[in-house]
């Protein structure tokens, strides 16, 4: 889990690293705001087109080898965008070309390093693994971000996706390596229609149990699984739901702090840097607050969601930068639990066999609100500005998780008072089994 966790750092700052120079590579090639956003919405097709395609493709092939061939045809493609900056060979339709291959890859790459992260622990440990991925991820931001900089200064464009290049490969040179933890020997679940085979043993690790659901699902193993039982999981529902709220009326602080305080609160881009350091400071707080968790809920999730909400209405309030600060610490640190809390249930509620089509689903419904958020945002600044877009949107999503557990509450099944027996009353015995 450690050489682990040293490969993700080193792709996530190569990864961000690169995200900072897309847009302004974007720019340089075409000179349009809207290429640079129809640039990002190719590379999140895929997701939505085929997201549980890929998660499908997850469940059916060995996870190890799955996640170091996508670390290699992605650190392929970062190469190949490398090699055309620098003769000076990137059009838009070839820019778009790789943006999408991209993207296709990425549908099978994230379900399959993230149960292979989740291997690499005892189950009671996911979630203390769940929050290192997560403070590993913003850690890798702020690493990448500052080294983009410097490499585009010194190295040119064209370093950032050779640095991102190797990233991918020295996870890919990684994986080999790792071995997965068994769990303690217990007896698979089954149904009535599922009996075990006589004789069978009573007990094998994880990595057994998973091999034999794929052998079993290999012959009918369809996307529709996977949909399915997303669908008939209430939990996985409502964490849908909780989460797309949050992603479309907040998260995006990219916009709507940069607004507030370049405009209403008067400040500069050495103001917004600052708030945009201690959101990044929150969010690892708040993953290393939620590698403690151990039995994350969705109740947890909506709870910590709504009070984000409720923090971030507040700082939408803010008369000053410097109160500004104060709010967005706790409110990042808030999200950042909530998101690790909830990547945690999405990660361990299936069984074994369904991971990676469930994983699938989610990735299509995420790229559904991620490309919903901001033309919405937008929308929503447009009418009511920066301070209102904070304080309705942090508004909205305390009400939807105040409104889930209220429905929740009312679904839930009130105890019946039976009548007692009348005395002599003698109930005649079946004589059949019902």
């Amino acid at each position: 889990m450690r050489w682990w966790s040293v490969a993700n750092l080193v792709s996530n700052a190569g990864t961000w690293m690169q995200l900072t120079v897309q847009n302004l590579l974007v720019l340089q090639i075409t000179g349009s705001a809207a290429a640079t956003g129809l640039s990002l919405s190719v590379q999140a097709a895929p997701g939505l087109l085929v997201g549980m395609a890929g998660g499908a493709a997850v469940d059916r092939w060995p996870v190890k080898l799955t996640a170091a061939v996508s670390q290699a045809l992605l650190g392929l493609v970062a190469f190949t965008t490398a090699f055309l900056v620098a003769t000076d060979r990137l059009g838009l339709g070839v820019l778009m070309a790789l943006a999408a291959v991209t993207g296709l890859i990425a549908t099978v790459d994230g379900p399959a390093c993230a149960l292979l992260g989740n291997d690499l622990v005892r189950t009671e440990d996911v979630p203390s693994a769940i929050g290192v991925g997560s403070l590993v991820h913003n850690a890798g931001r702020l690493a990448g971000a500052g080294l983009a900089g410097v490499a585009v200064a010194f190295l040119g464009t064209a370093s950032a996706y050779a640095a991102n290049g190797l990233s991918f490969l020295f996870v890919a040179a990684v994986i080999p390596f790792l071995r997965p933890v068994g769990e303690p020997a217990r007896p698979p679940e089954r149904t009535a229609a599922e009996p075990g085979p006589a004789g069978a043993p009573e007990g094998r690790g994880r990595e057994g149990r998973e091999r034999e659901g794929r052998e079993r699902d290999a012959a009918g193993m369809t996307v529709r699984e996977g949909l399915a039982f997303f669908a008939r999981r209430p939990r996985l529902v409502g964490l849908a739901v909780v989460c797309g709220v949050s992603a479309v009326f907040g998260r995006n602080y990219g916009l709507t702090l940069a607004v507030l305080v370049t405009g209403p609160l008067a400040g500069g881009a050495g103001a917004f840097g600052t708030v945009s350091t201690v959101l990044a400071v929150g969010g690892i707080v708040g993953a290393v607050l939620g590698a403690r968790l151990r039995r994350p809920s969705v109740r947890l999730v909506g709870t910590l969601a709504a009070a984000g909400g409720l923090l971030q209405a507040a700082a939408g309030l803010s008369p000053s930068p410097a109160v500004l600060l104060v709010l967005v610490l706790p409110m990042a640190v808030a999200e950042s639990v909530s998101d690790t809390a909830g990547t945690t249930v999405l990660q361990t509620d299936p069984p074994p066999h369904l991971r990676g089509r469930v994983l699938g689903v989610w990735s299509t419904v995420r790229t559904v609100w991620s490309l919903a958020g901001p033309p919405a945002l937008g929308l929503l600044m447009e009418l009511a500005g920066a301070r209102g877009a904070l304080v309705a949107g942090g508004l909205v999503i305390a009400a939807v998780v105040l409104a889930g557990r209220l429905a929740h509450g009312r679904r839930a099944a009130a105890p019946v008072l039976l009548a007692p027996e009348p005395t002599g009353v003698v109930r005649p015995a079946l004589g059949t089994a019902a």
